[in-house]
């Protein structure tokens, strides 16, 4: 009788330890989605300061300002890159 309970008792510890694995892994898919979302965001933000830049630019601002707006959209680009290929290969952080 000791033994019946004490191999039902591992037998639903292994199953609550592989649903808290499938959890995990699900909550590791959702957060990807969540930063590629973010980035993507990103990217309209940039592309709005890299607009205002060349507008000031042309209205007789410093150069300067364009270089920034560039670094600015280059790195959420890149962003947006690395996150849409996390999410195709399914790897995790």
């Amino acid at each position: 009788m000791a033994e019946a309970v004490g191999k039902r008792d591992r037998q639903a510890d292994s199953s609550r330890s592989l649903l808290l694995g499938e959890l995990i892994g699900h909550d590791v898919h959702v957060t990807d989605r969540v930063s590629a979302l973010i980035s993507a965001f990103g990217i309209l933000a940039s592309t709005g300061l890299l607009a205002d830049a060349v507008r000031d630019y042309r209205s007789g601002a410093s150069a300067l300002w364009i270089v920034a707006g560039a670094v600015i959209f280059l790195s959420a680009l890149y962003t947006l890159v690395r996150d849409v290929r996390r999410l195709r290969t399914g790897q995790a952080t």
